[in-house]
Parts: structure tokens; C-alpha cells; sequence
């Protein structure tokens, strides 16, 4: 409405109603709230449209901030029994089943998470979990999970050097004996009779895999020697919908360049999609004297890959994952 509309309505305003009507109108004119409502449209559109994006790319990132949930929980847990220290050798018992409590309900109530196999996994003595490393392995953690709550056992873990790079990270680390996996150190933790968890694909896995969930292990066989200088069986692990699960960009060629270039594992990660997970743990693979390291590996790639091929659709597809949450039917049945 223009100046001279403006001054005519006012002019020809009949009564104290039509007046207001019109001094509404100029108002709306005067400070341009006419296009407010186009640009709430526009806004609400955006976000219609940004949600579901920013939503995949903040779930991993819970992740992360549950980590540094356990890590001060530790930290008040250490503080509470300092005085108790001295005469408890087991002062982080009660931490672990408390965090491995924590992880079990997420993973129970965020993916029905489910293990088959456990029985395969020793009471006491030794073992090599050889286990196909998803975008985040958290399905890695809730494995570490049951066995803490159903075993009583604590399972030794390697991880790649960058982990220990991250702040605040250390107290979690050394509560769950996770080391950077020297061959050594590795063989040392398995002759004192620990369990130890090994992912042979590593960072390069996490990155690289993707629905088709391809083992990529290039010619590490250093597990293998672990085993053999060990004497101790390996026990292979997969999780079903764990690549639907959680996602990376790492199949990007800038992404790839950057980690071969400066082994920077920067590609994003997005997902948290609620899918239904599944661990499954293959037969053992006994110590045989009889066989070198090269030909271990091969067979425990071959184990590897036959439980992936039984209990994983290849691609994986993450809404047909999601409807798995409503079955209790397995893969291989």
C-alpha cells in the first residue's frame, strides 16, 4: 500500500474499527513484515530440507561425547575411592562393569544389538578376536560390553596410534588395556592369558569399506605371527548392518589423498541410523605349528569373509537394516 493509499484509508476510515484495520495495514507496509511471511516459508523449507542431513552428521558425533562421558565418569570414580586404593587391587572393577552396563543398554536399546557365538569365547586362557572394523566400531564396543558383563573378563584391544593422540582420551585407554599393538607387546598380554581384540583392516578399513564390505588388510600378517608365537587360537568376528549402522566418506579421492598423503584419518563420518546389529563369532581357528604366518592370515581372511557372506546382504542397505529391528529372523536361516 502506498503513501497516498495510506492517507486516503485513514481519510475515508468510517469507524474506530476500519480505522485500526488501516493503521494495521500501514504498519505492516512500514516495517516490510508483508514479506515476513514468504521468508518464514523459504526458512522453513531450508529446514525441512537440512534436517535430516545434519541429523546423520551430529549422531557420530554423540559418540564421541558419550567417550568423554565415560572419561569423566572415571575421573569422579577415581576421586570418590582414592582412599580405597591402597588396599583394593581391582580399584577399577567397578568402573568397567559400570561403563560396560552404560554401553550394553545403548547398544540394546539403540540397534537391539544381539551376539551369537559367545560361548566360543574361552572362560579362562587366551584368545585372538580377529573382528572386521566398521566406520566406528561400535559394535566392537559392545562385544568389549558382553564380555566384561557375561565373562567377567576384560579383552585387551589394539588401536591405532592416532587414538592415543586424542586429549582426555588416556584413562579410558588404560581402564580397557588398549595398546598401540606392538608385536611384543601383544604376544606379553596373550601369554599371561588375556584375551586380545585386533582389527587387521585398521583405520584403512574403517575409511575405505563400504557396503560391500570388502576386507582390507593389504599383506598385514603381524596377527597371524601374534598368534603363532602366542600358541592361542583366533576366534573371527563380524557384525551384521554395521556399515549401515555408521558411514564414512573416506571412498572420496580427496579424503584418500589426504590419509595416504598424510595419514590423516579426516574423512567424515556420518549415520547413527538405528539399525539392527548382530555380532557373530566364527569357530576357532587352533594353534597349529604346522602352518606360518602368511598361511594363517589367508585362512583367518577366509573365515573372515565366509562370515560376512552368510550374514551380511551385499550392498548393505540402510532401510532394509532399519526393518531388520522388526524381525527376529537371522540372516543365515
Amino acid at each position: 500500500m502506498s503513501d497516498v493509499g495510506n492517507q486516503s484509508c485513514l481519510s475515508t476510515a468510517e469507524n474506530y474499527t476500519s480505522f485500526l484495520v488501516c493503521v494495521l495495514h500501514a504498519w505492516e507496509e512500514w516495517a516490510g513484515l508483508g514479506k515476513a511471511e514468504d521468508y518464514l516459508s523459504v526458512m522453513e523449507y531450508l529446514l525441512w530440507v537440512f534436517t535430516p542431513l545434519a541429523v546423520v552428521f551430529i549422531l557420530p558425533f554423540l559418540i564421541v561425547i558419550l567417550l568423554y562421558l565415560s572419561i569423566l565418569f572415571l575421573h569422579v570414580y577415581k576421586r570418590k575411592n582414592q582412599l580405597k586404593e591402597a588396599y583394593c587391587n581391582n580399584l577399577w572393577d567397578g568402573a568397567r562393569k559400570t561403563l560396560a552396563t552404560l554401553w550394553d543398554g545403548h547398544g540394546a536399546i539403540w540397534h537391539g544389538y544381539e551376539i551369537h557365538g559367545m560361548e566360543k569365547i574361552p572362560d579362562e586362557g587366551a584368545a585372538l578376536i580377529v573382528y572386521y572394523h566398521g566406520a566406528i566400531p561400535i559394535d566392537y564396543y559392545y562385544f568389549l560390553a558382553n564380555v566384561i558383563l557375561q565373562k567377567g573378563r576384560t579383552c585387551h584391544s589394539v588401536a591405532d596410534h592416532f587414538v592415543f593422540k586424542i586429549p582426555g582420551l588416556k584413562p579410558l585407554l588404560e581402564v580397557f588395556s588398549v595398546m598401540h599393538g606392538p608385536q611384543e607387546e601383544c604376544v606379553r598380554a596373550l601369554r599371561s592369558g588375556h584375551l586380545l581384540g585386533i582389527s587387521p583392516g585398521g583405520v584403512r578399513e574403517a575409511l575405505f569399506s563400504d557396503e560391500t564390505y570388502p576386507l582390507i588388510w593389504g599383506t598385514r600378517r603381524g596377527f597371524a605371527q601374534v598368534a603363532i608365537d602366542a600358541r592361542v587360537p583366533i576366534i573371527p568376528m563380524f557384525t551384521q548392518n554395521v556399515r549401515e549402522g555408521f558411514r564414512s566418506l573416506g571412498t572420496l579421492k580427496f579424503f584418500r589423498w589426504l590419509y595416504e598423503r598424510f595419514r590423516l584419518p579426516a574423512a567424515p563420518v556420518y549415520g547413527g541410523f538405528p539399525v539392527k546389529f548382530r555380532t557373530y563369532l566364527g569357530d576357532p581357528i587352533p594353534y597349529d605349528p604346522s602352518i606360518n604366518a602368511v598361511e594363517l592370515a589367508d585362512k583367518v581372511q577366509q573365515a573372515l569373509q565366509s562370515l560376512i557372506e552368510q550374514h551380511q546382504r551385499i550392498p548393505g542397505n540402510v532401510l532394509r537394516a532399519l526393518l531388520e529391528r522388526f524381525h527376529t529372523k537371522h540372516r543365515d536361516e
